[in-house]
């Protein structure tokens, strides 16, 4: 089956300043990422805060070029696409609702604002549309007509989620859509979007450093660490039988139900790593409890199993993988 989108060899720098008197340094905040999408799949993306899931976002949206590498949807390169062309096919849903909702618009406009963007419908056509759609995401009429601050985090959300279906999109990019709603919102936004996938046949992308959450709603996980991607599973695979490291470390950090269980320990130290820095050979190695001698100056890598992958000097051929967690 051909991709529906295909990142290859993603790489995106960014010049720091450090200091008037200092010379600027390079960041890699994606660094030679390659993923494939298929059409009804959910990919989640998880890693630590700066490990560049954002970033990756907003390149797959069309949003922000990449340095190096190369997206195509269907085939097509999407710099030839154009931004209202990808804005047809590849729509968001931020982080924070507030922040990403007109405050001087009503949401009606707010949702109908990328048809007329697109010169679609007449303005009874649209406000038709509008409310089919708010209707869809569980927003009853009554509330075209409100502005943002009127609604709760979770209706606001709903709001975003409208205006990206508006224009019968194929991928939604997801950026932690849920994150800034309280717990018990939590999870009625993420069944309405497992609802609206299935009813609109959509592909998602969803981002998240929220392990429960990227297991609920994914089929397959990537995961993330200093701009690279260490590991690439179906989900049911990835959470039972780990392979990378890392991903196990992630995996030991979820907090447990049980009573007298106490706060997990991953051995992964207090310490982020550093983007500015980065160590040499296995960007993870001085955090690994399973490194080496040689992580600490060859850089690994890409093991394909199928489908899924995995970045370690562990599963390279000679080597004999330590056990899963």
């Amino acid at each position: 089956m051909m991709p529906l989108l295909e990142a290859r060899d993603l790489t995106r720098q960014f010049e720091v300043s450090q200091g008037m008197f200092k010379p600027r340094r390079t960041l890699h905040a994606v660094n030679g990422i390659s993923l494939d999408i298929r059409k009804g799949e959910v990919l989640g993306i998880v890693g630590e805060s700066g490990c560049g899931k954002s970033t990756l976002a907003r390149m797959l949206l069309g949003l922000l070029p990449p340095t190096q590498g190369g997206i195509t949807l269907d085939g097509t390169d999407i710099r030839s696409l154009g931004r209202k062309g990808m804005a047809r096919r590849v729509q968001p849903v931020f982080q924070d609702p507030y922040s990403s909702l007109n405050p001087r618009r009503t949401i009606a406009s707010i949702v109908a604002f990328p048809l007329e963007v697109h010169g679609i419908g007449t303005a009874a056509e649209r406000r038709k549309r509008t409310l089919e759609i708010l209707d869809k995401v569980g927003l009853p009429k009554r509330f075209a007509d409100r502005y943002p601050r009127e609604l709760s985090g979770g209706q606001r959300q709903r709001v975003a989620i409208a205006r990206a279906l508006i224009m019968n999109p194929e991928i939604v990019v997801c950026d932690e859509p849920t994150s800034a709603l309280d717990v018990s919102v939590q999870s009625q936004i993420l069944n309405l979007l497992m609802d609206l996938r299935r009813e609109f046949g959509l592909t998602y992308v969803f981002i998240s450093h929220n392990l429960a959450v990227v297991e609920h709603i994914a089929t397959r996980v990537a995961v993330m660490y200093l701009g690279r991607v260490v590991e690439l599973a179906e989900t049911a695979t990835l959470f039972k039988t780990p392979r990378h490291p890392y991903t196990k470390a992630l995996l030991a950090s979820v907090l447990t139900p049980e009573p007298g269980q106490g706060i997990p320990e991953t051995g992964l130290g207090l310490a982020f790593p550093d983007p500015l820095n980065p160590p040499p050979g296995c960007p993870f190695h001085p955090r690994c409890p399973e490194r080496q001698p040689q992580c600490s100056s060859l850089e690994p890598r890409l093991v394909r199993f199928d489908r899924d992958a995995v970045t370690c000097h562990l599963y390279e051929p000679g080597q004999v993988p330590a056990p899963t967690q």
